[in-house]
This record gives C-alpha cells, sequence and structure tokens, in this order.
C-alpha cells in the first residue's frame, strides 16, 4: 500500500509583504528608462491592490468603481470597510486616504497616509498624496519633502517630478 503525503501549496503572499516588491523597488530606484519605470511602477501597484482575502478584493474593486464614478461617499464605505476586515493591508488605508482628500478632509486623508507609510515606508503613491494634502494645506515646504521622499524610492514618478520642481520654484522665490 503506497502512502500519498499531501502538502499544503506555498501560500503566495500578496500586497506590501510580497517578497518580489524588494527587487522591484531595487530596479526602480536606477532605471534610467522611463518605460522601464512605468513598468516596474504597474507592476508594484498590481501587488499593492492585490490581496488574499476574497472579500478585500471585491470591496477594493468596488470602491475604485465608485471612485472611478465619483461616488465618493460609496467609495469611502468600501474603504472604511477593508481598513476594518484588514487593517494591515496598506492599500485599504491608501485608497481611503485618497477617497479623503477628494472629500476635502485633509485631516482624515493624512492619518491614513500615515497608517498606509507605517505599512509600506516605500508607498510613494502615498508619499505622493501626503504633498498633495500639503499643497492643499498651503505649507510648500512639507509638500516639498514629501514629494522629494517619493523621488527617492521612485525617481521617475512625473507628479512628483512637476510638482517639486514648482514648489523649488515657489520656495526660491519667496525666499526673504
Amino acid at each position: 500500500m503506497a502512502l500519498f503525503l499531501v502538502l499544503p501549496a506555498p501560500v503566495a503572499v500578496a500586497d506590501q509583504r510580497d517578497e518580489k516588491l524588494d527587487e522591484l523597488f531595487s530596479r526602480l530606484a536606477v532605471v534610467e528608462d522611463i518605460s522601464e519605470a512605468r513598468l516596474l511602477e504597474n507592476i508594484i501597484w498590481q501587488i499593492w491592490h492585490d490581496s488574499d482575502d476574497t472579500a478585500v478584493q471585491v470591496l477594493m474593486r468596488e470602491g475604485v468603481a465608485a471612485m472611478s464614478a465619483e461616488d465618493y461617499p460609496r467609495a469611502l464605505r468600501k474603504f472604511d470597510q477593508v481598513v476594518q476586515i484588514s487593517p494591515g493591508f496598506a492599500e485599504g488605508w491608501n485608497k481611503r486616504a485618497t477617497v479623503q482628500f477628494l472629500l476635502g478632509d485633509y485631516d482624515a486623508s493624512l492619518h491614513d497616509i500615515r497608517r498606509t507609510l507605517d505599512l509600506e515606508p516605500r508607498h510613494f503613491g502615498a508619499l505622493s498624496g501626503r504633498g498633495l494634502v500639503y499643497i492643499r494645506l498651503k505649507d510648500a515646504a512639507l509638500a516639498l519633502r514629501a514629494f522629494e521622499k517619493a523621488l527617492t524610492i521612485h525617481p521617475r514618478l512625473p507628479g512628483a517630478e512637476y510638482n517639486a520642481r514648482l514648489l523649488r520654484k515657489h520656495l526660491d522665490d519667496n525666499k526673504i
């Protein structure tokens, strides 16, 4: 009589804990080609958006769809559920921060950006979002700091490059 030992398949880790991210971020930091940088960025975003929890996946899709339809209250409810179900999922906090920004609740947005960065310190999207919040709060120095931090992680991030350049000029023009 033969015995078969069935071992569980290795669990694929998704989100900010994915082992592939270290290599992707290493490449992103040094890549010169803008097309390759976009490709690496897209892969990182795909990993960040992925969750092993089916309920979180559904809520994320519904929240993103609500954001696309500019139904921000509905999107906020979906992302509230995501962070309640999966408080260790960085992208849930980031998406909720984005919706709060769009609703004009900058303090709540900054809170959720902090939560995102606690879970994924390399989250260039959250850092760039922090810069946008500080622009709205009219704090050019903090905005520039956020964009520059994002650029240390993703040197080819177009929005961060553009905003950092404008903020540097603004701060230089306003020196006493």
